[in-house]
């Protein structure tokens, strides 16, 4: 979704309430994002504050995940708050809070969707104490001892 935030550049003090969502067709079109089960919900602010132009925003949505021990799959609800400034103009200097808006338009969807990847976790268990599969015969030890014995 584009947001054309040229008022909010010019006008100090103003602010723009943001509620929408990225619906799940647009979310499989995006690498990356072949897990996420539910659309993924935005609700922040952009504010223009002594004309510096701020977004704050969080994004909510649920992802199907494969355990990395036992490999049961499972559904996992994320809430994750992000922080950016806006500017018109790119710099070299920017820092990865630094978003650049080419024509003073933010495409929001493509902003949360790289936030949100950056943020997931790269292992995943399906609850703290999971133990995983047995490596002589693969059952899943979460289930129950399997009777192999210790070596």
């Amino acid at each position: 979704m584009i947001w054309q935030i040229k008022r909010l550049f010019e006008r100090v003090g103003d602010r723009q309430e943001i509620d929408c969502a990225i619906p799940l067709e647009e979310l499989r079109e995006a690498r990356g994002c072949e897990s996420i089960v539910t659309p993924i919900s935005i609700k922040g602010r952009i504010i223009n504050r002594g004309g510096m132009v701020s977004l704050d925003y969080t994004s909510a949505f649920t992802v199907r995940h494969l355990c990395d021990r036992c490999l049961d799959e499972f559904d996992r609800d994320y809430s994750l708050q992000f922080e950016h400034i806006l500017t018109r103009e790119e710099s070299p200097d920017d820092g990865d809070d630094v978003y650049y808006c080419p024509g003073c338009a933010l495409d929001l969807n493509e902003l949360a969707v790289s936030d949100l990847l950056v943020e997931l976790p790269t292992k995943v268990l399906c609850r703290s104490d999971c133990r995983g599969l047995c490596p002589k015969c693969g059952r899943n030890l979460n289930l129950g001892d399997c009777g192999c014995t210790e070596e």
